[in-house]
């Protein structure tokens, strides 16, 4: 079997109020990672800027920019420069009244394609439903010098429907930009733990690799009304679910791990799970209330 291994890289940063400043930060560790051989590179959820669905303000919609706008275009370009797969996540502005919670993936400087977030949030403090219209999308995979990749965003982590959409189409390696922590009606619990629990095991159902990279850091919410925590954990696990490398702090990081895809064809000779699935069976699933 011809040797397939990759080297992925993982963004796990901070973010201030200056929006320049936490792309610089981003382009840096970004950076960062190239020079440690990252081949593959992912930002985290909506890195630019300060987790601003926090609260309701109409003058939010100016952050997004559509995707020939400046900050899109100079990760397309780092993508040139570097020569890496670079995915990236910001705010898109699609028309007037229209903004995506968006992925583009950009490599060796070509645009190869986009996703947009399909499951919206709305709880205290994640008030995303008024920021984001649900994507249009529906579930691609990318077909890139390293392998097959798919990207999901945030909230798509929690339901198993979309990774197993995109492993029968192909899908290697799925990255998961994140932006979550505290649950501010629960101050006191901690769901890092069940989050990591609950994205590896689309790993396992499927057998692919799974990249989930998070922000960290407090963040105030622009009214006073309170403030997030946002936990980080970002980590790389393969088919069997087990962690390859997971971030040491909940400060700026950059994972870098190299993996070999070859995994994927082993494991899933072992489980087979895609050969014994019954969707004439599923058809329930399709109703909203059972």
């Amino acid at each position: 079997m011809m040797e397939r291994k990759v080297k992925v890289g993982l963004i796990q940063h901070s973010c201030g109020a200056d929006r320049q400043e936490n792309v610089d930060k981003a382009i840096a560790l970004i950076r960062q990672a190239a020079e440690q051989g990252a081949q593959v590179i992912c930002t985290q959820e909506l890195f630019d800027a300060m987790y601003f669905p926090q609260v309701i303000d109409v003058e939010k919609y100016n952050w997004a920019e559509p995707l020939d706008g400046p900050t899109w275009t100079t990760i397309r370009d780092l993508s040139r420069e570097l020569g890496v797969t670079l995915i990236c996540s910001l705010y898109e502005y699609a028309a007037a009244g229209m903004y995506f919670n968006t992925v583009a993936v950009y490599e060796d400087g070509q645009y190869l394609g986009k996703y947009r977030k399909h499951h919206i949030p709305e709880g205290p403090q994640y008030l995303e439903k008024y920021y984001f219209t649900p994507g249009d999308t529906g579930y691609p995979v990318f077909k890139t010098k390293h392998g097959t990749i798919a990207v999901l965003i945030c909230w798509d982590e929690w339901f198993p429907e979309p990774s197993r959409i995109v492993a029968l189409k192909g899908a290697e390696i799925v990255f998961y930009p994140s932006a979550i922590g505290s649950e501010p009606d629960h101050p006191d619990l901690d769901t890092s733990q069940s989050w990591m629990d609950a994205i590896k095991a689309h790993g396992i159902h499927n057998g692919m690799f799974i990249a989930a990279v998070n922000r960290v850091g407090r963040e105030d919410a622009t009214d006073g009304s309170g403030h997030m925590t946002f936990y980080g954990r970002s980590f790389l696990s393969n088919p069997l679910g087990q962690i390859l490398i997971e971030s040491k702090t909940n400060e700026d990081e950059v994972l870098v791990q190299e993996i070999d895809l070859n995994e994927i064809k082993r494991t899933r000779d072992i489980l087979q799970f895609h050969r014994d699935r019954r969707p004439d069976s599923y058809s329930e699933i399709l109703k909203v209330s059972l």
